[in-house]
């Protein structure tokens, strides 16, 4: 299994709006003769991809078919419906495989269990939980996406000792960046970009310091990261790095009527989204539902404080993972979080080290339906 989950990764950047899948297929002597990872626009998923390579691979040895009663370890339960591609669970049985292991079911309430079932039923046995925590942690956006629809939501800040994620206006110049954390994190921080499929910032950040928002880690993705901006009075600058190199990638939400501005970004190929308002402000929950709609599964948020602040209070927010780095600015500085209505409590953390700086995620609330 550990194999299987290998595989799987493979699929970051190039499964999504699917789950990343890895299976890897045994023959009945215990000789792996099939491996394979699901990536979308192959179409194929796993498990066709490890079948097809063990039956080449009894064709290739032309010995007796040994692939009847083996067994095929898989990261996600096998699905048993027709989709893009015909249902998983047949070609197993057709395969004659004897047994099928699973890390864990699929989160879909409505396909939850069928495939295991189907298997079953078929004479093949079967096991589940397998390195469960680590086949879910992998595929927390799509547990979240496919149970409500929206993205699950990563909030990554930036921050020193004493909470604070920019200094005082005074020693900040206007619309450029100002570093916090040493390289070896920012380069982390691109590969959260990397995983995620959309990237979430607010104006008053654009403003602060004119961030480009792109997966810059180099490594191979399907689609572009969709960079998102909440402006509710459209301010965000035609200037601005975002603006000019935009390629039908980045979305404003907004809630402001001015079409004329609106009109002059959309010019630029930026895509303005208005929505209802929220006492003014744009309605955190509906964005996460348009955004769900396009299949984002999952979205890193890198937000100033009212934003933070904004997307924790309101519970919306699944993990997060901070940056802490050795400084302390004080009080005059700008703050990660201010008003919080309500305690948020951090469960289990994990610890990395990047250089002298530390990175403590955790998750806030399971993606995943209970057992």
């Amino acid at each position: 299994m550990q194999r299987a989950l290998e595989l799987a990764r493979r699929g970051i950047g190039v499964a999504s709006p699917n789950p990343a899948v890895g299976c890897v297929i045994l023959d009945r002597s215990g000789q792996v003769v099939g491996e394979g990872w699901h990536e979308y626009d192959l179409r194929d998923h796993a498990e066709i991809v490890a079948l097809r390579e063990a039956q080449q691979h009894a064709n290739t040895n032309q010995k007796e078919d040994r692939l009847k009663g083996g067994t095929a370890y898989v990261t996600l339960e096998p699905c048993n419906h027709t989709g893009r591609t015909g249902p998983c669970t047949e070609a197993l049985i057709a395969a004659g495989l004897g047994r099928v292991v699973a890390a864990t079911i699929d989160p879909n309430p409505q396909v939850a269990g069928h495939g295991l079932e189907r298997l079953r039923t078929a004479g093949v046995e079967t096991s589940v939980g397998v390195c469960e925590d680590e086949a879910r942690r992998l595929n927390e956006g799509f547990a979240r996406w496919a149970q409500h629809k929206r993205p699950f939501v990563l909030m990554k800040v930036a921050m020193t000792l004493d909470g604070r994620i920019a200094p005082p206006a005074r020693h900040h110049i206007a619309r450029e960046p100002y570093w916090i954390t040493c390289e070896a994190a920012r380069a982390a921080v691109q590969t959260l970009r990397w995983q995620a499929d959309a990237a979430l910032t607010g104006v008053d950040t654009v403003l602060a310091d004119d961030p480009m928002l792109t997966d810059r880690s180099g490594l191979r993705r399907r689609r572009p990261l969709l960079r998102v901006v909440l402006d509710s009075a459209l301010r965000m600058p035609l200037d601005s790095k975002m603006v000019r190199g935009a390629q039908n990638d980045v979305v404003i939400f907004t809630v402001s009527k001015d079409e004329t501005r609106a009109e002059a970004l959309r010019a630029r190929g930026v895509r303005v989204e208005v929505l209802q308002a929220d006492g003014g402000r744009v309605p955190l929950d509906r964005v996460l539902e348009k955004l769900g709609a396009e299949g984002i599964l999952s979205m890193l948020t890198e937000t100033g404080t009212r934003l933070n602040t904004a997307l924790l209070a309101a519970n919306l927010v699944d993990r997060v993972h901070l940056f802490v780095a050795p400084q302390i600015m004080g009080s005059d500085a700008v703050p990660a979080f201010r008003g919080m209505p309500h305690f948020v409590q951090l469960g289990s953390m994990e610890v990395e080290r990047y250089g002298n700086d530390l990175g403590l995620c955790s998750l806030l609330r399971d993606s995943w339906p209970a057992a």
